[in-house]
């Protein structure tokens, strides 16, 4: 069987839809899968055993300047590639109606999404062959699980779901595997921040420790946060710039890994590694880490992330690092 996912961005939806796949793989074996995303997270659908084939769309870099003749012509060549294949099911995961007009009404095969009520815009459903009513009131992660499972015709599984990632960045760890932290520190929106001031006064509480702290960065302003955290302290190394995949071998080696709400820290869900997420405003409920020896860490009192202290989080590191048998 072949199946078309439509599931073009965030990163922590992509990721939220691995463990789909891997439902789908153990219960129709022989099943493969191509899938549609922005060309920024095109690497991550290629870790998973079940994909066949990454087809990149680049709608967010296209809107700019959509009636130009360069993006045009690179609109064409897509179509041209999405429809080489006359696919089973097509599984439209976005639930936008943009995803749904520009990428899976274009698709062929019978086209599968969530009904009305259920996707994120109601009109979106106009676009799908076959509309499922999937629970709200559950974790993005199953949502996608439902919906594979209605599409494809199976049982959805009710064991804690599987990303199938990790094996692939832990069978080749880094030399120095578990003998450091990564801080996650960047993030798109800024009440989404936790002060410098934390952070450094975090890194401090860990100066005594035989841990060094990696600090890795996208942007170049994400570069200059972690010059400033740094500044100062022996025990800590800015990376260089990382393509994903190299972040992700990172991640992998980390003995724990601190970070704020950002997609990052699903990459650390879903590689398994004890990630301790700071939410402030954000509530982490149904879209939050999910995976194996994920913490939350939410303000004792308020819900701004400067009230997140350095001692809250230094005290969830120690339990986390006691539990996994490491010395303090």
């Amino acid at each position: 069987m072949q199946v078309l996912i439509v599931k073009t961005s965030s990163m922590g939806d992509v990721l939220h839809t691995l463990p789909a796949l891997t439902d789908a793989m153990r219960a129709l074996p022989g099943i493969k899968f191509d899938w549609v995303v922005e060309e920024g997270f095109s690497q991550i659908p290629s870790w998973h055993p079940a994909v066949d084939r990454v087809i990149p769309v680049a709608i967010r870099r296209w809107r700019k300047n959509w009636f130009g003749s360069d993006t045009r012509q690179q609109r064409c060549d897509f179509k041209r590639v999405l429809q080489s294949r006359t696919y089973d099911v097509i599984i439209d995961a976005q639930g936008l109606v943009k995803s749904a007009a520009l990428v899976t009404r274009v698709a062929k095969g019978e086209k599968h999404g969530m009904d009305g009520k259920s996707a994120r815009e109601p009109f979106a459903c106009w676009f799908y062959d076959k509309k499922h009513a999937i629970n709200k009131k559950q974790h993005a992660v199953e949502r996608i699980r439902e919906l594979f499972a209605k599409s494809l015709g199976y049982e959805k599984p009710t064991t804690q779901g599987d990303y199938a990632i990790a094996s692939r960045f832990l069978s080749n760890p880094p030399e120095d595997a578990d003998k450091y932290l990564v801080f996650l520190h960047a993030t798109t929106r800024a009440d989404k921040h936790w002060p410098e001031e934390n952070w450094r006064e975090l890194i401090g509480l860990l100066a005594d420790t035989p841990l060094r702290i990696k600090l890795p960065w996208g942007a170049d302003h994400e570069y200059h946060r972690a010059q400033r955290l740094a500044e100062g302290f022996d025990h800590v190394e800015v990376l260089p710039k990382l393509s994903l995949e190299k972040v992700a071998g990172i991640l992998a080696g980390a003995q724990a890994v601190v970070s704020v709400d950002t997609g990052l820290s699903h990459l650390t869900a879903a590689l398994d590694r004890p990630n301790i997420t700071l939410y402030g405003p954000t509530d982490p409920g149904l879209i939050g880490g999910y995976g194996q020896n994920q913490t939350t860490c939410r303000p004792t009192q308020g819900n701004a992330m400067s009230d997140i202290s350095a001692v809250q989080v230094k005290e969830l590191l120690d339990k986390e690092r006691i539990r996994r048998g490491f010395l303090l």
